[in-house]
């Protein structure tokens, strides 16, 4: 395996436990990296969050796991996945497709785009199934989909198993997309932003209803999002991107009380609705975030950093802090100062 660079987080490293190895992953377009050295590991039954502005590479990222990235980007790196012999990286849609909905699978932002709406939502769960060959024959296959809908919570599963897509809310939507991706019980399952279209009170039961999946069935998440309470509440571990690169990972108690890299401190000033400046203005980061690919040399974060020097124009090195910690900033926070955050603390978060 290619040897891991001074700039990957010190939490790449092989272990029997990994159920995914992410290995000097790159998206590149027309010569562009849009995004570098993505280097983590996600251990068995582990929740893993994945934060940054839009624009940092989340989506990119996990679209690059799951081999769903256009045709114009190109992917190098390494993608390992248990129980997989093969790389995912460059493997053709053949060995994809028996991978996707099996062994791994995707709950997308917007279900709607997710669902055929041409089909019965009971059909689409069954045929998951059967391509995967988990049910042997149609039959069991549909009353393992009226199973799953109620799992996912759905009044009267039979009769939503009948239904159309459109005949559902966005919610409830999004809990046939939950279902379709634990029908096969994953070992990772992958959330890009599934609650991000849904008000409050059902992104809530939403929520609550893919930590109870990935728990019964034991599976490890990555949950991606640009919601630092959502992290705080559903996962163990986060991931802080920007520019296309991981710069600060750690527990998420640890990360959002005790953040070192200035970009996160950022993030966690931005997200405290009980801070204020002196005009009576919620607390921001300056500038926005470039395109993609276009992110200044050295550190990606040096020209809309406050402490930024000099030295921001060489690349720093990763900075391990800890066998799941470290960051990548030549001025980071200190590591006893104080920090004041906003961001909810569940008391489940951040088990280690």
């Amino acid at each position: 395996m290619t040897p891991v660079p001074d700039t990957a987080p010190a939490s790449a490293q092989d272990s029997p436990d990994d159920v995914l190895a992410v290995r000097n992953l790159e998206v590149a377009v027309g010569g562009r990296k849009l995004v570098e050295d993505v280097d983590f590991t996600i251990r068995a039954g582990e929740r893993v969050g994945l934060i940054g502005e839009s624009g940092s590479g989340k989506s990119l990222t996990a679209l690059s796991i799951m081999g769903l990235l256009p045709e114009d980007l190109r992917t190098t790196g390494s993608v390992r996945l248990a129980g997989v012999d093969h790389d995912l990286v460059g493997a053709d849609e053949t060995r994809m497709s028996r991978v996707r909905g099996k062994e791994i699978a995707m709950v997308f932002q917007e279900p709607m785009t997710a669902l055929n709406p041409t089909m019965r939502v009971g059909r689409q769960i069954a045929e998951v199934l059967l391509i995967h060959r988990t049910r042997p024959d149609r039959a069991s296959a549909r009353a393992a989909a009226v199973e799953l809908l109620a799992q996912v919570g759905l009044p009267d599963p039979e009769a939503a198993a009948h239904a159309y897509p459109h005949q559902f809310s966005g919610g409830q939507r999004q809990r046939v997309v939950l279902a379709i991706a634990l029908a096969n019980d994953p070992a990772l399952l992958v959330c890009d932003e599934p609650t991000t279209a849904l008000d409050v009170t059902v992104q809530a039961r939403v929520l609550d209803l893919i930590v109870r999946g990935v728990e019964d069935r034991r599976s490890a998440m990555l949950f991606i999002t640009h919601d630092l309470a959502v992290v705080a509440t559903v996962c163990e571990r986060v991931m802080v991107m920007y520019g296309g690169r991981v710069v600060e990972s750690g527990p998420v108690r640890e990360v959002f009380t005790r953040p070192r890299h200035r970009y996160t401190q950022g993030l966690i000033g931005a997200s405290d609705l009980s801070v204020v400046d002196d005009r009576g203005r919620l607390i921001t980061i300056g500038g926005s975030v470039p395109p993609a690919g276009h992110f200044p040399a050295g550190c990606v974060f040096r020209n809309r950093c406050d402490s930024a020097s000099e030295s921001c124009a060489t690349r720093p090195d990763w900075r391990p802090t800890g066998p799941d910690s470290g960051y990548a900033c030549f001025h980071p926070v200190p590591e006893n100062g104080a920090h004041r955050t906003g961001v909810p603390m569940n008391q489940e978060a951040g088990r280690a």
